[in-house]
């Protein structure tokens, strides 16, 4: 039997505290996981690519994604995402302080997979990631990043 590897995880977000806090969440939670962190989204584009210093990153399971990033914001890392082939199936929740209603909705015309609002008060903040964790690393099944060419490979006509 082999060993069960993590869920890779990569968070996108630039506020420290929520960084530490996201992280210390996933840590205490059942499922065993890597979380990498990017800070703005060029930088989450280039892990996802694998391009420059990340080179030899793994290819994420999941991505927490928010909005409000420097350099590339966050509705444009997930418009590049849903529109690559190579990264379109992969689940993307957006994690992030905006409630507002134009922001829910354009996330979901971009194929996000769930939109979180992160609380103001820390436990309801620390019970949003745990509910994140809970949800998606226990009971949903990812797609394995490993097989990616099957993917972007001719699907066979059905019969």
């Amino acid at each position: 039997m082999e060993p069960v590897q993590p869920i890779q995880i990569l968070l996108v977000e630039d506020q420290p505290a929520d960084v530490r806090l996201t992280k210390e969440v996933l840590a205490e939670g059942k499922v065993a996981n890597d979380v990498h962190v990017v800070n703005d989204g060029e930088q989450a584009m280039a892990f996802l690519r694998r391009q420059g210093e990340f080179a030899n990153s793994p290819r994420p399971d999941l991505v927490l994604l928010d909005l409000n990033l420097p350099r590339m914001d966050g509705r444009e890392v997930l418009a590049e995402i849903k529109s690559d082939p190579e990264l379109m199936a992969m689940p993307v929740i957006v994690l992030t302080t905006s409630a507002a209603e134009r922001d829910v909705l354009d996330a979901y015309e971009q194929r996000a997979n769930a939109y979180v609002t992160k609380p103001i008060d820390l436990d309801e903040f620390v019970a949003a990631v745990a509910s994140i964790e809970q949800f998606w690393l226990t009971f949903v099944r990812l797609p394995e990043p490993a097989r990616s060419e099957l993917r972007t490979a001719p699907r066979p006509p059905r019969a």
